[in-house]
Formats: C-alpha cells, sequence, structure tokens
C-alpha cells in the first residue's frame, strides 16, 4: 500500500492542527501509523490521495447509511446551493424534515433541529434540568454523549460516589452533579437514584453502546431504566445519535419498544451533513425559549443544505424493505466472521445489532495487528478496539464475500 502522500500531508497537519486532525480518533494514535488521507467515496468505498482502495465500515462514524454520495442525496444538495447555503431565518425545509422525523420518532411530539450531537445531548439535559429543576445527572461508563464538560466524566471509586473528569480542563464543581453508573447494571443506577432522592433529573444513555464497541443491552435493561425513572421523577434521555435510523428506522425505541422522554439524534438525520436534533413530549419541549425560559440557540441550526440532505435520506430509508435489505446484509457478514474465528479458535468476539458491529480482541496489541493487516489489503475498519463499525445500503455480496475472504487470512 502506498502511502507517501497521505505521509507528507500528515506531516503538513501535524503543525496545524492538535496531533495533526481535527478530532482526535483520526490520528490512529489507538493503532499507530500514519492514518490514509482521504481524496473522495462512493458507494461502498473509499479512496485516499495515493490512490488506495478501501471497502468502508467507518462510513463517516455512521450517517453514511445509503452509502457514500448517493446521487440522489447529491443531486438535492448540489440544487440546494444554488439557492444559499445559510439564512439564519426559518425555511419550509426545517418543517418538511421535522414533519419527517416525528412521524417516525412518535415520542418526539416536538423537536429542535442543532448542529451536532453534542449539541444536542447538552441541550437535552439543560432541558431536563430546567423541567424537573434538579441538578444531578446519571450517565453510564463507557458511553459518550459528546465533549460537553458535564459529560466528560468517568466513575468514581465507589457505586454512590460523583464521577471524576475525564478531561483536563473539566471544573471538579462540573463533574460533580454527573453521577456514573454501570451500563446494563441495573443495581448500580438504583444504588445511585437512593443515595441522591429527589436530587436526580435525568438518566442518559446509549441504548446500544456504540462508543465502547457495539454492545447491546440485556433484555429488560432498557426498560427498567424507563421504570426507575418513573419512581424517582427523573427524565429518560435515549442518546439515539448514533442508533437512530441505525438499528431500526425509528431507532432503537422501535427495536426495544420503549419510549423515553427525551431523544438525541444526530448522523444519519443529516445525511452527512452536520446536524443534530433532540425532542421529547409537547409539555416539555414547550419550556424551551421562545416559549420558555430554558435557551438554547443555533445561528446554523436546521440550514437549508442540512435539511435537503436529511429529507432526501429518510425518502429512502422509509421506502419498503430497505431495512429488511441492511439487515442481511450486516448478517451475512457478522455471521460470516463469527463462523472464521469460531473456526480458526481466535479469542475474539463479535458484538452486533442491526448494521452495527464490533470484532472484540483480548487485548490491544492483537486488535493492532488486525486493523493494520485489513487496512493493508483494502478493508478500512475504525482505528479503535472501542468503536463501532457500520455496514451500508451501498455494500454488496461482492463487498462481503471481498471482506470476509480478507478477514479469513488474517484472523
Amino acid at each position: 500500500m502506498n502511502a507517501f502522500l497521505s505521509s507528507k500531508l500528515f506531516e503538513e497537519a501535524l503543525a496545524l492542527f492538535p496531533g495533526g486532525v481535527n478530532s482526535p480518533v483520526r490520528a490512529f494514535g489507538a493503532v499507530g501509523g500514519t492514518p490514509p488521507f482521504i481524496a473522495k467515496a462512493q458507494g461502498p468505498k473509499i479512496w485516499d490521495v495515493d490512490g488506495n482502495e478501501y471497502i468502508d465500515y467507518v462510513g463517516s462514524w455512521g450517517p453514511a447509511i445509503l452509502g457514500h454520495a448517493h446521487p440522489k442525496v447529491v443531486a438535492a444538495v448540489q440544487k440546494a446551493t444554488a439557492n444559499g447555503f445559510s439564512f439564519g431565518a426559518p425555511t419550509e425545509l426545517e418543517s418538511r424534515l421535522g414533519s419527517m422525523v416525528r412521524d417516525i420518532f412518535p415520542s418526539m411530539e416536538k423537536l429542535r433541529f442543532v448542529n451536532s450531537g453534542t449539541e444536542a445531548t447538552m441541550s437535552a439535559i439543560r432541558l431536563a434540568r430546567g423541567a424537573t429543576a434538579r441538578d444531578k445527572i446519571i450517565k453510564f461508563e463507557g458511553c459518550y454523549h459528546g465533549h460537553a464538560d458535564f459529560l466528560l466524566v468517568k466513575a468514581g471509586s465507589g457505586a454512590a460516589t460523583f464521577g471524576n473528569p475525564s478531561s483536563a480542563g473539566v471544573p471538579k464543581d462540573f463533574a460533580k452533579h454527573t453521577l456514573v453508573a454501570t451500563y446494563n447494571d441495573l443495581d448500580s443506577v438504583q444504588k445511585l437514584l437512593d443515595a441522591n432522592k429527589n436530587e436526580i433529573a435525568c438518566i442518559i444513555v446509549e441504548p446500544v453502546a456504540g462508543n465502547m464497541g457495539c454492545v447491546p443491552p440485556k433484555p429488560g435493561f432498557l426498560q427498567g431504566l424507563k421504570d426507575l425513572c418513573q419512581n424517582h421523577g427523573a427524565l429518560l434521555i435515549f442518546d439515539e445519535v448514533m442508533t437512530g435510523f441505525r438499528v431500526a428506522l425509528g431507532g432503537a425505541q422501535e427495536l426495544y419498544n420503549i419510549k423515553p422522554d427525551i431523544t438525541c439524534l444526530g448522523k444519519i438525520v443529516g445525511g452527512g451533513l452536520p446536524v443534530g436534533a433532540y425532542g421529547g413530549r409537547k409539555e416539555l419541549m414547550d419550556q424551551i425559549s421562545p416559549l420558555g425560559k430554558i435557551y438554547q440557540a443555533g445561528t446554523l441550526s436546521g440550514n437549508p443544505l442540512a435539511m435537503t440532505a436529511g429529507i432526501e435520506t429518510l425518502k429512502i430509508l422509509v421506502q419498503k424493505e430497505v431495512y429488511k435489505k441492511l439487515n442481511e446484509t450486516s448478517a451475512q457478514l457478522t455471521s460470516g466472521i463469527q463462523e472464521i474465528v469460531k473456526t480458526k479458535k481466535r479469542k475474539a468476539k463479535i458484538g452486533a445489532v442491526g448494521s452495527m458491529w464490533t470484532l472484540f480482541f483480548d487485548n490491544g496489541e492483537e486488535f493492532k495487528r488486525f486493523f493494520h493487516a485489513a487496512l493493508e489489503k483494502g478493508i478500512y475498519l475504525p482505528p479503535s478496539q472501542f468503536e463501532s463499525a457500520f455496514v451500508s445500503l451501498a455494500h454488496q455480496n461482492k463487498e462481503i464475500d471481498h471482506t470476509l475472504s480478507v478477514f479469513e487470512a488474517i484472523l
């Protein structure tokens, strides 16, 4: 694999950006080596500046559910650009996409568009705090909800302790209102609620964890969270930034038949452009400015290019048989990987829900070896053991068969 130009560009980038990148995982810190600089993407594939071709299972970290540069989305966005990029004023496009989202996610009786998943989660938590007049929140170790100060928190020293900042620059006073429980462990949540009676505004959770690799919820876990919230007067927030439109059309809440109080969306809802959204019951959302006293704003929120990309993407996703095909393709890949692992008696296991998947290894060094061996043979995977990979509608039998043949050779 030729990497001359990528290496040169990375050297230049190191002088411009911290670590040479604009988002940490892109620096290949967990796997080592030089990241390929991507020049273009189409369908299930990407090409780097050195001309190397890859079957892509990152998919821009989730939003490329149709595959890259879907012609209908590209054409619609190109047409929209001729009318201007952003107005800072209402457009019909916002209402069109909003109506589509509400039809797909009935729990979101009203919603607001923002520009990222981080904005969605931080705004949802502000809403929960304002609506309940409580300060403390519960999150789960290993679940990532964006880089807001009060969400960059890791577990404390005991089950009922306050969390500790997991990043420099986060004041301990911010972190003290964030309590950290164990994912898939209802007892850990119960202990925190009991130790902080009438103080918890909300529980926020990735209903299918995607930021510690793909980890499904245990049977009864999500319903248990819903019940605990109802019993303690707290709100349940589903962070479906990754799972929304991904594990099912209506996200994890459709898949597991759980209705959260507030939902956060991102990734796919913008069709690959920067968009997020949060929403919930009408009486909750009407507490947001300009109707209520909970403030949140954004100049680029609901911009016409992002709304157009989202509309065109959802128009395709609501078509009959789309998710049947996507899930069949994904199952073909994951069951094939599982069979290879079993046959070769490797110490690895696969976690998967719908078109999200992760191959877990017992140690980081083994993952590094596997990652680079796959990259060398034209398979682009997330450069971290603790990130979910994604299958798109553009992946066909030939891409899946080739991927499995590569994994057969390198596992």
